[in-house]
């Protein structure tokens, strides 16, 4: 992400990423690295960023309670941290990020949405190679605005050769929370400084800076 690379990070810096997922950051982000450590809670996923990103370290946990008793420059989040669902959730996710950060490590927090950006929304979209094809429609919408969650649902319809098109339909339930609840929950877990940026798809994003101790 363009916000990693240009921030001013060490000469042969190390990043951690929680909720790695599938490793498509890490491929982009790994030629700014020396060192790369991915985490998922799925270890199907992990299975695939092996084959997409090998010589970085893979680790599978969850990112509410990992602990590997080391610290890296950089600590990151993308949109794993949106299955946040509690604002306790939400706060040991954060807690484990500041935990393996370096003194004055930097941390980068990704969610789709905080509460205050959020807009019901679709998208869709596909692609054909030789042999399968695939089309999908994307919902976010918020049923009860009262509660710290909305959801995003997905159908998929895919077709191999000749064979008769099959639909995949998925219900995601993400957390939703106030700007001023991750900067109140950022500071509480040891980050001294949080820029808010708004990124390009305008969603905004935490970039924290920890404490010297």
């Amino acid at each position: 992400m363009q916000v990693l690379r240009e921030a001013d990070l060490p000469a042969a810096a190390s990043l951690l990423e929680l909720g790695s997922g599938g490793g498509n950051n890490a491929y982009h982000l790994k030629p700014h690295f020396a060192h790369i450590t991915l985490t998922d809670i799925a270890p199907e996923m992990l299975a695939i960023s092996r084959l997409l990103n090998p010589a970085c370290e893979h680790l599978e946990g969850d990112m509410r309670s990992l602990r590997l008793h080391r610290t890296f420059d950089v600590a990151f989040i993308h949109d794993a941290i949106d299955y946040m669902l509690t604002l306790q959730d939400l706060e040991s996710a954060l807690e484990t990020a500041a935990v393996h950060c370096k003194p004055r490590g930097l941390a980068l927090f990704a969610p789709d949405f905080v509460r205050e950006t959020f807009q019901p929304s679709t998208d869709h979209g596909g692609t054909d190679d030789a042999s399968r094809k695939l089309r999908y429609l994307e919902w976010n919408y918020d049923p009860d605005p009262d509660d710290n969650t909305y959801c995003m649902e997905f159908v998929y319809l895919l077709r191999e050769d000749a064979q008769a098109t099959q639909v995949e339909h998925e219900v995601h339930t993400c957390g939703l929370f106030a700007r001023t609840d991750w900067l109140q929950l950022l500071s509480k877990v040891g980050f001294e400084e949080t820029k808010v940026i708004q990124d390009p798809f305008a969603r905004e994003l935490f970039l924290c800076r920890k404490g010297s101790v």
